[in-house]
């Protein structure tokens, strides 16, 4: 039984599709992040799941339980929410401790000057302030508990917001982008905060980001929306390594993997062609080379010649694009600056691609078996 499910969920804004039949199942204690591009319905997911929107149609459920007419209050999750949502009058650290409030005093009990007296009301606020200063010790804001969010910087108020869901253990945590307004030394730091996080406390996560990186370093599954629709969902490996389709490939990787004009030759082979797209016939198919993939070497008869357009030098690696002599398709092959060395704007090279290199879509995107590796070649009718 999943611990945490969206399933078929459906939602419109007028005539507008935003979300198509989207179906997400967490098990206990999984990390899944939801990436694709703005406006593909991330966010919207979210808010269904936390109670903030009804759908138009699907189901939600915790534990075997349908919450989907259950409002937000009453589903124990804890939201992150790009634009912060602090109480303004509050100070960071009342801002944290307010689930603990809500849930562990009573009415008398949070009665600002009366509270202290009430029987017990003295040992739960210790315990309270106690587990807040912990966690924003751990997110490096214990400094700033005093201050209120209009004194604070947008990345000192999105780590206020992170840790009021880091402090209480929810039955579900949802975060939408709470990472981007952080410079990125704080958001290695905090990506590492998340994951510890999820593992102490051992409930499903589901987090939105538009950042690859996160999503692959961080999550136990990646779910990849495009327009509204889920296109895969898998392990970060897989989703990187074995796309099923060719909107999943293009998003994931940086750089962006090369999708160049090609077919499958009789014998199984994937051969690159160097008509325009808009010559494909009868067995045309994108071909898909990762840029860490695409080797480069001189031309020869069974290679597609290209040349090299400029050169990126990024320390440990270099980016060189090629432009093909055919087509005039650009490439991108991610090379050491050993291998690199000599190649200059304009120098003749060819593809070289690894065996087994080669990803083959479909004309409507959808991944084709594997084409053999035995070659990749120029030229129509090799």
């Amino acid at each position: 039984m999943s611990a945490f499910a969206l399933r078929d969920i459906a939602k419109a804004h007028g005539a507008q599709a935003v979300l198509k039949g989207v179906t997400i199942e967490a098990a206990e204690g999984e990390f899944i992040a939801l990436v694709g591009p703005s406006g593909c319905g991330k966010s919207t997911l979210l808010r269904i799941a936390a109670g903030l929107d009804r759908p138009d149609a699907g189901t939600v459920s915790m534990s075997g339980r349908d919450v989907t007419a259950v409002p937000a209050a009453g589903r124990d999750v804890a939201m992150v929410f790009q634009s912060y949502a602090l109480y303004p009058h509050l100070t960071a650290g009342q801002n944290i401790a307010v689930p603990l409030a809500m849930r562990e005093l009573s009415g008398a009990q949070r009665m600002p000057l009366l509270g202290p007296l009430v029987p017990g009301g003295r040992a739960r606020r210790a315990d309270i302030a106690r587990r807040v200063a912990a966690t924003a010790a751990s997110l490096r804001i214990d400094g700033l508990l005093d201050r209120k969010p209009g004194q604070m910087s947008g990345g000192q108020r999105q780590r206020v917001a992170l840790a009021r869901a880091m402090v209480r253990q929810p039955g579900a945590f949802l975060m939408d982008e709470p990472l981007s307004n952080l410079d990125a030394n704080l958001r290695v730091h905090a990506r590492g905060e998340i994951v510890e996080l999820h593992r102490r406390a051992g409930v499903p996560t589901l987090y939105v980001t538009h950042d690859q990186a996160e999503a692959l370093s961080m999550a136990d599954r990646v779910a990849v929306m495009i327009g509204g629709t889920l296109l895969q969902i898998g392990t970060p490996q897989a989703i990187y390594d074995d796309p099923a389709h060719v909107e999943v490939a293009r998003f994931v990787g940086n750089p962006r993997i090369n999708l160049l004009p090609g077919r499958l030759a009789a014998d199984g082979a994937a051969v690159l062609a160097p008509a325009a797209p808009q010559e494909a016939g009868p067995g045309s198919v994108t071909l898909g080379i990762r840029p860490e993939a695409l080797g480069l070497r001189a031309c020869g008869p069974e290679v597609a010649a290209a040349a090299v357009s400029r050169l990126e030098f990024l320390g440990s690696e270099v980016l060189v694009f090629v432009r093909l002599a055919g087509s005039g398709e650009e490439a991108v092959a991610k090379m050491s600056p050993a291998a690199a060395a000599g190649l200059r704007p304009g120098c003749p090279v060819a593809l070289a691609p690894a065996p087994g290199a080669a990803l083959a879509f479909a004309a409507d995107g959808a991944r084709l078996p594997a084409p053999a590796p035995a070659r990749i070649a120029a030229g129509a009718g090799r």
